[in-house]
């Protein structure tokens, strides 16, 4: 199977190994509460995000695309922009009842996202080797939630001191930085809203 693959595929494969030493990283920050772990893990969620812009140019550039490369590219897009930003999430303090729901919430619209992208991709590219449009906002825009949560990190805001502190609902704990991601699973899964694909 290895020989099968194109170069495009190598960077995915990279983008799936920085997703997964992103989580290795964040259990080593709730082992022993070193910020530096933290920061890497967010900072393992960027170089994922520049391979995977990568892998799709390479795979145009060499015109060496495969639905192999398609289905390969939505695993580690789950892996490192959906997975990894909810465990960093929860690693940092958002760790509360309904946290975990919201956080499966966006895990869950991520998957979707992608299996809707992968089962309506040729349509939307209306005959030509690239989709025009991205319905919904797309899974590595999460990329901007690992940013916020880095900052946070980097000024010490973690655990009890997270921004806009902690909310007790019923029988579970909310803290409202976590809304951020219910936000951003709804507008993956938005069907009106419309992306135009650099």
């Amino acid at each position: 199977m290895i020989r099968s693959f194109h170069l495009a595929d190598w960077f995915t494969l990279g983008n799936a190994s920085c997703g997964v030493a992103a989580l290795f990283a964040v259990m080593s920050y709730v082992q022993n509460r070193n910020t530096t772990h933290l920061l890497f893990a967010c900072a393992l969620i960027v170089i994922a995000f520049v391979l995977d812009v990568f892998d799709g140019r390479i795979a145009r550039w060499r015109q060496k695309t495969s639905l192999l490369g398609r289905e390969l590219d939505s695993l580690a897009d789950i892996i490192s922009f959906g997975v990894a930003p909810a465990v960093i999430a929860y690693g940092i303090g958002m760790d509360g009842l309904w946290d975990r729901v919201i956080l499966i919430y966006f895990v869950a619209c991520g998957v979707s996202r992608l299996a809707r992208y992968n089962v309506t991709a040729d349509a939307l590219a209306q005959g030509s080797d690239k989709v025009r449009y991205f319905e919904g906002t797309p899974i590595p825009s999460s990329l901007l939630l690992v940013i916020a949560i880095a900052v946070a990190a980097w000024q010490g805001s973690v655990g009890d001191d997270l921004w806009f502190g902690v909310v007790q609902i019923g029988p579970g704990q909310l803290h409202p930085l976590v809304l951020m991601f219910a936000l951003s699973g709804s507008l993956m899964i938005s069907r009106t809203l419309h992306i135009p694909k650099l």
